[in-house]
């Protein structure tokens, strides 16, 4: 999958898309995507990355906790009915 690179808007191969969801990692390895020779694999941080529409990752890519928000409220709300 490509993404860009936000700091300088470089195109990223990102070799692990498990890795790219799973929102407990922090850091993805890629490969930018310049010239006609392969570069070196490097890590880059997710919170860097957009889709190459200029859109963000999914919160649900970056965040582990962003279904705990919503458990929680739902938990609170049915204590009051």
């Amino acid at each position: 999958m490509f993404l860009t690179y936000s700091p300088d808007g470089s195109l990223v191969h990102i070799k692990s898309l498990e890795a790219l969801l799973d929102p407990f990692v922090n850091t993805v390895e890629g490969r930018f995507h310049a010239g006609e020779e392969i570069q070196d694999p490097q890590a880059f941080l997710k919170c860097e990355l957009r889709f190459p529409s200029g859109e963000q990752l999914p919160r649900c890519w970056l965040d582990p906790d962003y279904g705990h928000h919503r458990v929680l409220r739902q938990s609170a709300e049915g204590l009051r009915a």
